[in-house]
């Protein structure tokens, strides 16, 4: 049975993730800086800013998955911003050194698609991909992007496959969660509301499904993959919204009309991943007056 250690695992995307991992007869420890951790099996609280404390407490594990960053609002707080980094990047260099150290045969580490900045500009065409960057908008992003450099340059040095997931916005079936399916009519008021993401989101249970595809691939080296849902968070046509918001940017052919505008189809090539959860499978037709559009 293999071992795998998760940071951040007390978390909401965590416990779902955990889970996944759990129902796949994986062998679990759950790592985080809570008091008290709430798990079905082994926890453990740490700060992930000492070295040694992380070393030790991988010492035993065969990989590690990595969910424990600091994502605040951006925020005109020095203090809140510089602690924020500083967990991020340190933090994260700490879990990628030392299980390369341990001789881990690889790390899954959820990155951002903040990554390739924030779409209050306009991008040049969509569907993007892996390769696009538009521009670094928040202390979070830049402590993304630092991350997924270091994931280079460590796999580099070591031999060691770093795996970043950029999860979108996440979206829970629990009811109870802030972010659950009930609040997505919300969006369609305006073609506005979700714009700073191209309308992504992702399935709670499709992002603990893509962690265990990366721990499970055939990869060698530092990778990156896009995971969104397979559709727009938006009842909305591409079409109208990219009008709406983003006059002139090109839609590339063959992309659907409710298609997500963040492309998933490394992540189906080198991963086997196919998200499965859609917000029309819980919402449907529960749609507000005057918000339908053709094509729903």
């Amino acid at each position: 049975m293999e071992k795998i250690a998760v940071t951040g695992g007390n978390s909401n995307a965590g416990r779902y993730i955990v889970d996944e991992l759990l129902r796949h007869d994986y062998d679990v420890l759950v790592i985080d800086h809570f008091e008290d951790i709430c798990a079905p099996q082994a926890g453990s609280r740490v700060d992930l800013t000492n070295y040694s404390d992380v070393f030790t407490l991988l010492s035993e594990w065969d990989a590690v998955v990595h969910l424990g960053k600091e994502h605040l609002p951006h925020s005109k707080n020095e203090l809140h911003a510089v602690r924020q980094f500083s967990h991020n990047t340190i933090g994260t260099y700490n879990v990628f050194r030392a299980a390369a150290k341990l001789g881990m045969h690889r790390v899954v580490w959820a990155n951002s698609e903040s990554v390739l900045g924030s779409f209050l500009e306009k991008p040049k065409t969509v569907p993007l991909d892996e390769n696009c960057h538009v521009k670094v908008s928040s202390d979070f992003a830049l402590s993304q992007v630092m991350c997924q450099r270091l994931a280079e340059e460590i796999s580099q040095l070591f031999g060691m496959p770093i795996v970043g997931l950029r999860f979108c916005n996440l979206i829970f079936d629990d009811v109870t969660m802030d972010a659950n399916y009930r609040q997505i009519p919300k969006f369609w008021k305006s073609p506005f509301a979700g714009r700073s993401n191209l309308w992504s989101y992702l399935d709670a249970r499709d992002a603990a499904t893509s962690v265990r595809l990366a721990l499970e691939a055939d990869i060698s080296s530092a990778e990156n993959f896009l995971i969104s849902a397979g559709d727009t968070i938006m009842n909305w046509p591409n079409k109208k919204l990219i009008e709406s918001v983003f006059p002139g940017v090109e839609i590339k052919q063959g992309t659907g009309d409710f298609q997500s505008l963040l492309s998933t189809e490394k992540a189906r090539k080198m991963l086997g991943f196919a998200p499965r959860y859609s917000w029309r499978d819980f919402v449907g037709e529960q749609t507000e007056p005057g918000t339908r559009h053709s094509g729903h």
